[in-house]
């Protein structure tokens, strides 16, 4: 009789092309996986892989035995996940990571329509995938789509970054892309990282080289960095969403307003929580949070 478990290791193998991989996403000793294909591969009578170097690759058979069975197991597992919500009639708690100024833009405004609890933390996107590896959250919203087994990324947004100047600063007309350059390399750069990941991005984008320019000062937090722009200190770029209710902001302006870079943010969470209800009741928050504030998304 076959072992349900043996469906599970078979489809996590699929996904992985590799015994180790799919050892660690179902948190399982290598030789323990190695045997559930073994014993699954004597029960049907057929090799369902083909062992190559540092990869499993399947076989006509285990193709078909994977397209029959894998919405099945999926299926089954949604519907356990559904059963054990159900069984569980106090409000569930969610730990939540994200950047300190998605939350306080993105999330905080719509806390009082949310059917769970919220214990947030904040942080780098470096971190707080640290933090969900190690099960210290149970989700993160993050700039940075990590290609790591056990890990799902779901698309959540693109963030629109614009260049943003102290109220004073003066534009000359260019007439063509060197001048362009020459200017902005003049100025005054402040900057979220030292990596410059989105100043780099823009460089790349519209000025088809990379940057080679340093940051007067690095401040990673992006209120900080406006007000920072507001006070004289330098340029950058910021995203839209952080604009768009910075009423209290008064000393800056959005320059070359048609020159802009976009950034994509993701919902992380563990694959073995893929069928979790909280965690889809989550992401359809968030997702209703983004719709709701694009309807207002400001147009340069």
């Amino acid at each position: 009789m076959v072992d349900f478990e043996w469906y599970r290791s078979f489809i996590s193998i699929f996904k992985h092309n590799s015994v180790s991989e799919a050892a660690k996403e179902r948190i399982m000793t290598q030789p323990a996986m190695s045997q559930h294909l073994s014993s699954l591969e004597a029960e049907v009578g057929e090799r369902l892989f083909t062992r190559a170097s540092r990869k499993m690759i399947p076989t006509e058979r285990g193709k078909e035995l994977y397209s029959e069975i894998a919405p099945l197991i999926e299926s089954l597992e949604e519907k356990t996940m559904r059963l054990k919500g159900i069984s569980s009639p106090t409000v569930p708690v969610i730990r939540l990571g994200s950047a300190l100024e998605f939350f306080k833009e993105q999330i905080l405004p719509n806390l009082n329509t949310y059917t769970f609890r919220i214990v947030a933390q904040f942080g780098v996107a470096s971190v707080l995938f640290e933090h969900l590896k190690e099960d210290k959250v149970d989700l993160i919203v993050t700039s940075k789509k990590y290609q790591t087994p056990g890990i799902e990324h779901v698309k959540l947004m693109e963030e629109e970054f614009v260049l943003v100047a102290p109220e004073e600063t003066n534009v000359p007309a260019f007439t063509n892309l060197i001048e362009m350059e020459q200017w902005l390399s003049g100025q005054k750069w402040l900057s979220y990282g030292l990596e410059l990941p989105i100043i780099r991005r823009f460089w790349r984008k519209h000025l088809n080289k990379r940057p080679l320019i340093k940051p007067v000062h690095v401040l990673p937090d992006l209120h900080t960095l406006l007000r920072a722009i507001e006070y004289g200190n330098g340029i950058s770029l910021i995203p839209t969403f952080i604009l768009k209710d910075a009423n209290d902001y008064k000393g800056f302006k959005i320059i070359l307003g048609n020159l802009k870079v976009s950034n994509e943010l993701f919902i992380a969470y563990k694959t073995k929580a893929k069928f979790s209800p909280e965690i889809k009741m989550v992401i359809d928050a968030l997702k209703k949070n983004n719709q709701k504030q694009n309807s207002g998304k400001l147009d340069f």
